[in-house]
């Protein structure tokens, strides 16, 4: 086989992995590609994940697998790098990319690497401290099912090194600093951003449902999770309380109630008005991006005046949710490959450098 067909096959066999680890099976034997012992090493990961980020449950770490092991089936692989003809040409003088991985989510700095690899680049990787283990041990996969794919990364803890350009994911403020820092190379600098739902009021039960794991996975921490909702004037929200009962257990784990119990202090002191559940603050609010534990919405007249303020606000969104909208229900948090972070074309701008 060819470079490229080469590494698509190993990405395949890392989906399937993924797949089977997302599932928490137990090692399904050689066919997966992996020892037992080597299976069991990266189990193993996904169980002290929350060791170094106490949101990183076993069960959000498996989700992230699964929604990988789903983007990564080899007709997902070939779809998204057929859009790249450049990617069948040999690198000649391949670069070498520093890349700053966010923590926030599970496995959010996977594509970036991924990109990196696949464009003929070498890295230079700093990992989020959040999540130091996981990336490097899934490139270890990548490199038993192809030999010499670990030799294109280093990882760092401290500073990049030397650099030739840059693809870095932060908050706001550190996107200032990251855009000031190497203002002098090639670079893409993401900031936060959220996500929207729009409901229109013929939604199903199943739907609004589904609309809690874009609301609530990842504990909402995510920038495809939604924190506003745009609702017909006449929407009633207890179907959204209604809806998103399943997710009631979230307020068990510690860091959420902590945050639950801190915003729901404030704004009884303040005495700003809003619904509660026992699990999420609901509150009418024109902002945009709303605390954990708690969404945001904001009634229209006309469907007109929900894509007026997705309008507005384009250059904080990450996506849309809803019956026509760019994302459905539920979908939020499975993105395609070709499903680019603040919608910059990560591996146009990698294929693009001399």
């Amino acid at each position: 086989m060819k470079g490229l067909q080469m590494q698509q096959a190993a990405l395949a066999k890392l989906g399937e992995v993924m797949r089977s680890l997302g599932a928490g099976a137990p090692w399904p034997g050689h066919g997966i590609g992996l020892a037992e012992s080597e299976y069991a090493t990266l189990d193993d990961s996904i169980r002290r994940a929350r060791q170094h980020n106490g949101w990183s449950t076993e069960e959000e770490v498996r989700h992230a697998f699964r929604a990988w092991g789903e983007a990564l089936e080899a007709d997902s692989i070939a779809q998204w790098t057929d859009g790249y003809p450049a990617l069948l040409e040999p690198r000649q003088q391949p670069r070498t990319v520093g890349l700053i991985l966010a923590g926030n989510v599970p496995l959010v700095g996977l594509h970036d690497v991924i990109s990196v690899w696949l464009s003929g680049h070498n890295a230079r990787i700093k990992c989020s401290s959040q999540e130091p283990d996981l990336i490097p041990a899934l490139v270890r996969v990548l490199d038993h099912f192809l030999p010499g794919t670990g030799a294109r990364f280093v990882f760092v803890q401290d500073r990049l090194g030397e650099v030739e350009a840059v693809v870095a994911t932060g908050s706001n403020n550190t996107a200032r600093h990251f855009e000031h820092y190497f203002r002098h190379l090639p670079r893409i600098v993401r900031k936060n951003r959220v996500s929207v739902a729009v409901l229109t009021g013929q939604e199903t039960e199943e739907e609004l449902a589904a609309l809690g794991d874009d609301v609530f996975r990842y504990f909402g921490l995510g920038c495809r999770n939604v924190s506003k909702l745009l609702l017909p004037r006449d929407f009633d929200v207890d179907r959204v309380f209604k809806a998103f009962f399943p997710w009631k257990d979230i307020i068990h784990h510690n860091k959420y109630a902590n945050n639950y119990d801190y915003t729901r202090a404030l704004w009884l002191l303040d005495r700003v008005p809003f619904l509660e559940n026992g699990f999420l603050l609901l509150k009418e609010d024109a902002a945009l991006a709303s605390p954990v534990t708690a969404l945001f919405y904001e009634r229209y007249d006309d469907i007109r005046e929900a894509d007026a303020f997705i309008a507005e606000h384009r250059d904080r969104i990450q996506c849309v949710v809803g019956r026509e909208q760019e994302v459905g229900f539920g979908r939020a948090q499975h993105p395609a490959l070709w499903d680019y972070a603040d919608g910059t074309d990560t591996m146009s701008f990698l294929l693009e450098m001399d």
